[in-house]
Formats: C-alpha cells, sequence, structure tokens
C-alpha cells in the first residue's frame, strides 16, 4: 500500500471512529450504558488507528505527522482511561489528558497546513482541523467540569462532551471528503 493510500484509508477509519465516539456520548434511552461505553471504546481505537495510519503514510518527518502522531496518543490515553481498572477520579483524568493531547495534535496539524499554498483542499484541511481542535477542546473542558464538580449538575459536562464529540466528527468527516 502506497503512503497516498494509508492517509486515505486512516481518514476513513479515523472519520468513522469519531462517529461511533460521538454516538457513544449522545444521550440514549434505547441502549445499555455498557453497550454505549463499548461503542466509545471501539471509536476511540479506531481514531488512534487511522491517525497512525495517515501519520505512517506521511513523509518526511513533517508538522501534519507529528500532529497524526499526538492525536493517536490522545485516543489511547482516552482508552487507557476507559479499560484500566483505576479509580474514577483517575480515568477521568485520563479522558481529559487524551482529549487534550488531541486537541493539540490537531492543532500541530493545522499548523503545517497554514504554510501551504492556497486552494480548495487546503481551506477544507484547516477548517476540519480546527473543528477536531475545538471538538476535543470541549470534550477535555467537560471532562474538568466533572472532576471540578463531581455532586454538581453533571448535565454541564454531559452538555460539553456531547456537543464537543459531533464536533470532532464533523471535523473528521470533511477531512475525508
Amino acid at each position: 500500500m502506497d503512503n497516498q493510500q494509508k492517509q486515505r484509508i486512516g481518514s476513513i477509519i479515523q472519520a468513522i471512529g469519531t462517529v461511533l465516539s460521538a454516538y457513544a456520548n449522545s444521550p440514549n434511552r434505547y441502549l445499555s450504558t455498557t453497550f454505549l461505553d463499548d461503542l466509545d471504546v471501539i471509536g476511540n481505537a479506531l481514531q488512534a488507528t487511522g491517525n497512525a495510519l495517515i501519520a505512517d503514510g506521511q513523509e518526511p518527518l513533517t508538522l501534519s505527522r507529528i500532529g497524526n502522531e499526538v492525536q493517536a496518543v490522545g485516543n489511547t490515553t482516552v482508552i487507557a482511561g476507559m479499560i484500566t481498572p483505576f479509580e474514577d477520579r483517575t480515568k477521568l483524568i485520563l479522558n481529559i489528558k487524551g482529549n487534550l493531547l488531541q486537541s493539540f495534535g490537531a492543532g500541530v496539524v493545522l499548523g503545517d497546513e497554514l504554510e501551504d499554498e492556497p486552494s480548495l483542499s487546503k481551506a477544507i484541511n484547516v477548517i476540519s482541523n480546527i473543528l477536531q481542535s475545538v471538538g476535543n477542546a470541549l470534550q477535555a473542558l467537560g471532562g474538568k467540569y466533572k472532576l471540578d464538580h463531581p455532586y454538581g449538575d453533571q448535565q454541564y459536562a454531559e452538555t460539553l462532551n456531547f456537543v464537543g464529540s459531533w464536533i470532532q466528527a464533523t471535523g473528521a468527516v470533511l477531512s475525508t471528503l
């Protein structure tokens, strides 16, 4: 498989993962919490895999490659927070840090996109990375609110996570197109 194919397949896998994760973080009365949690793990695993494939298809070492690698590490950190047998506070901290890493990674990729000659595809990539960075930042803010207000109104934190998830998914899908 050549580098361009790796990037294309990685982009599709990442987009599928962000949509699955966003759906898992949406209010749902019909599916069990366990099923939605498992779907979120699968979504983050697909995102990590997709970002790793995109990075692997980028040569030489560029800001885009580094940014995609950082995003993959961020997804892996989120997964660690979901599946490891830590106390809830530690799991939440891993989730926050993983989302911040993803946001930072998208920002690093954005820096590389801004250096190139303007074109429609570059503009779409810029918008996509802005959406992904903002979406992950909102998810991290939701987690931070939940961490700081464990007995407060959790609806605010859940709303930030929900909105951030779908903003990120919109950016990933836009990037794939």
